[in-house]
């Protein structure tokens, strides 16, 4: 079925999405941009700067006051819209910090949106008030460093942007992405109990706790997976993507070394392993 690319598309009671179209082995279909409210709303990951998508959503807020734009880690799938949005709605940008990190060669993911700049910086637990509902920032480091869900309480539905994804795990690569401080994320979220989760990409998720519960049993079987490969014998990184991921997409394979990495550095800081040059070993 093609996707729905710049229609809204009603969710629930206040909930409503449209998708842009950038789809991508990193994106599934493409970002899912929410508007959130009835006779106000508030604009949830507004997305990749396309005209098309940004037209789309002027569109879909038909002149309601936009209460804030809201960006959950400024990836260049999820935030260079809010500029463009900001100007044609003179709704505050809100939401994470400011982050953009240059890397060596090409990125995996998404490179960072270097423009953005935020009317207000939202700390944990720090909230947005929207047409009676509260949109609470909830502190998700791990995919990045500045990454944050937001939290509808009272209709038990969490935005989780990149930290919790519909159709794959995220990608956590260094030196910005932290696999311990990913994990840590996912053990919080797995102590909430919300009744569904809205990500940036993939269908929405209705089973949170177990969703959640996978996602920490995958990484955990990876991390034995990884020690079990360096019991072995010494590996560099392409060496372990290739023994532990058999058949991989070659356009996965940079994703998956910067997955693997992060797996060695949060291993090296527990004593687990040793980095001698370009090549890993379990520790003595």
């Amino acid at each position: 079925m093609d996707a729905p690319y710049a229609k809204l598309e009603p969710l629930e009671p206040g909930i409503a999405r449209v998708l842009a179209s950038n789809p991508s082995a990193f994106t599934y279909t493409g970002t899912q941009t929410y508007l959130v409210g009835a006779g106000e709303v508030a604009v949830i990951d507004p997305g990749p700067d396309l005209p098309e998508h940004v037209e789309a959503l002027i569109e879909a807020i038909a002149g309601r006051p936009v209460a804030a734009i809201m960006c959950t880690h400024t990836h260049r799938d999820h935030s260079p819209a809010a500029r463009p949005l900001a100007d044609a709605t003179g709704a505050p940008i809100v939401g994470c910090a400011p982050l953009a990190l240059e890397t060596v060669g090409p990125r995996a993911d998404a490179a960072f949106d270097g423009d953005y700049r935020a009317d207000q910086v939202l700390e944990d637990g720090e909230w947005v008030d929207v047409d009676g509902r509260r949109l609470t920032a909830v502190a998700t480091p791990g995919h990045t460093s500045n990454h944050l869900c937001f939290a509808d309480e009272a209709a038990g539905a969490v935005f989780t942007g990149d930290h919790v994804m519909g159709w794959s795990t995220t990608v956590v690569v260094p030196p910005d992405g932290d696999m311990a401080a990913y994990m840590a994320s996912l053990d919080r979220l797995q102590r909430r109990d919300d009744r569904i989760y809205y990500p940036a990409h993939g269908p929405p998720v209705t089973n949170p706790r177990q969703h959640v519960r996978g996602f920490i049993g995958h990484r955990k079987q990876r991390e034995r997976q990884i020690l079990s490969l360096l019991e072995q014998r010494a590996r560099t990184i392409p060496e372990i993507v290739a023994d532990a991921y058999p058949g991989l997409d070659r356009r996965l394979v940079t994703a998956a070394g910067g997955s693997v990495l992060a797996h060695l550095l949060d291993l090296e800081a527990r004593g687990l392993v040793v980095c001698q040059g370009e090549t890993w070993n379990r520790a003595a």
